[in-house]
């Protein structure tokens, strides 16, 4: 069905009440992006990417941006928007998303996001609010990490706050920083006062899911790993990061095993960033499984895309 440009999608219920939004979630390598684009086509729709690496430009073998061809198919937005020296927020990209979504609808079209970094899909869609920054702290906590260890700022997080520092992996230098940070600016434990245990959108959200058997999705992964490194992701990692990159762009999956360990075989470091991969697929699936709004689908059906299409349908009564 073609909608016509000038009804789009917001003639549906009345341009007074909150913006339709749907979304594709699930783990990486599962699909996402092609299916939504092939969604978007029949939805009428725009992609907002809600994937934490594919808004930095220059990271490009390792963060399977969708395809030139799928870009020009179908509009996406938040890809390639920041330089990858920047330390990029999940309030910045909440505030980016948030733009897009309304911009998408007032022209008419559906705001479709597409990804699989679960904080920054409910950053866009959720009422949620971020604790304080500073970036003289922020800076003097990374020189201080730069000189004593991942281990060492990580006990100091357990002594301060022992709830933080249980979710949060010792490995994870990023959020160890960020959570000693707003303890050091509010004096207070960064894991008391930004509860995010509710499921409350500010849109009408409609939500499907991705799921593949484990066993396919590491063979999928495995592949993808397989072609990251054929399109040079080590030799790109190694230039970015002689290039002043960010460390919220160095935890990206691939960049970061190749960085960690310069000196890595070629089969180890192939077997390494499979092995995180896979790790962070598991992780992604028990995050977006804990949002009673996320309905599921096998990626591997015949029909998914009419099946979605027909989900998204009725769930937000699109013509």
């Amino acid at each position: 069905m073609v909608i016509s440009p000038l009804l789009g999608v917001r003639g549906v219920r009345g341009v007074s009440g909150a913006p339709a939004v749907a979304a594709l979630v699930g783990p990486t390598a599962v699909g996402k992006s092609e299916a939504g684009a092939a969604l978007a086509e029949r939805l009428h729709a725009e992609i907002v990417s809600v994937d934490s690496m594919q808004v930095y430009r220059g990271l490009d073998a390792g963060t399977a941006k969708p395809s030139p061809g799928l870009r020009t198919a179908v509009p996406h937005h938040l890809i390639d928007i920041v330089e990858p020296s920047h330390e990029l927020s999940v309030a910045e990209f909440q505030s980016l998303a948030r733009t897009a979504i309304a911009d998408i609808w007032e022209r008419g079209k559906l705001p479709l996001l597409v990804g699989g970094s679960g904080l920054y899909f409910r950053a866009a869609v959720d009422d949620l609010s971020f604790p304080p920054r500073s970036d003289e702290v922020r800076r003097q906590l990374e020189t201080e990490a730069a000189a004593v260890g991942n281990s060492v700022m990580h006990q100091r997080l357990a002594a301060l706050d022992p709830a933080a520092a249980d979710r949060i992996e010792s490995s994870n230098l990023r959020r160890v920083v960020r959570a000693l940070e707003v303890i050091e600016i509010t004096g207070r434990p960064f894991s008391r006062g930004y509860s995010w245990d509710g499921y409350s959108s500010v849109y009408r959200l409609a939500v499907a899911g991705l799921e593949l058997d484990p066993a396919r999705l590491r063979d999928l992964i495995s592949g993808r790993v397989e072609r990251m490194l054929a399109r040079g992701l080590a030799a790109e990692a190694r230039e970015l990061a002689s290039n002043n990159l960010s460390l919220t762009a160095r935890q990206a999956l691939g960049y970061r095993q190749v960085l960690e360990e310069p000196d890595a075989a070629p089969d180890e470091l192939r077997d390494r960033i499979v092995a995180a991969t896979a790790r962070f697929a598991r992780r992604q699936m028990t995050w977006f499984k804990a949002d009673p709004r996320v309905v599921w689908f096998d990626a591997s059906c015949e029909d998914l895309v009419v099946t979605l299409t027909g989900h998204f349908r009725s769930r937000l009564r699109l013509p």
